[in-house]
């Protein structure tokens, strides 16, 4: 534990942190069970090798995300900016677990373009009988709050383009 305490302290220090501590703490600090000499670890971190550093963080609207009740149904579909893959899909439902992840590659493709809900059946029941879902997998596609298309059952993957590539208007 205390090896990894170490570790993890070396690693998170900078090059100049360690160009700022005294030589006898550079080395002591350095100093377990390795044989390498502290100034070789300190070459390491000489500025010439650069320290991994965070990604930049930006803020980006999730593809696809999961409802979780009318209210989330109402803010992220229907007055959604971007056209909106609703997908009725059910835990126990074969069709539903092959489809999900092949919908989700087609709307990707798409790079931000059009969104994709996913509507758990068993836990929002009144969904799927406000947009007559019968049975599942169902996708409908909506714009504006408007259904503008809709499919039944499992498709391949060109399928699934050309439906997806269809809502946004290619």
């Amino acid at each position: 534990m205390a090896h990894r305490l170490l570790v993890h302290r070396i690693w998170t220090l900078s090059a100049k942190d360690i160009r700022c501590l005294p030589a006898s703490a550079a080395a002591s600090s350095f100093s377990t069970s390795s044989l390498q000499s502290a100034a070789t670890r300190a070459s390491f971190l000489s500025p010439s090798r650069s320290l991994p550093r965070p990604l930049p963080h930006t803020s980006r609207r999730e593809v696809s995300f999961n409802v979780q009740d009318h209210e989330d149904f109402t803010v992220r579909v229907i007055n959604s900016d971007l056209p909106v893959l609703v997908d009725f899909h059910a835990q126990w439902c074969g069709p539903c677990k092959i489809l999900g992840p092949r919908l989700e590659k087609a709307i990707a493709k798409q790079k931000g373009r059009v969104a994709m809900a996913k509507v758990d059946i068993d836990d929002h029941t009144d969904l799927a009988i406000e947009y007559g879902v019968s049975a599942v997998p169902t996708v409908i596609a909506i714009r504006g709050g408007d259904v503008v298309d809709h499919f039944v059952g499992i498709k391949d993957d060109d399928e699934l383009d050309s439906f997806v590539g269809k809502v946004i208007g290619q």
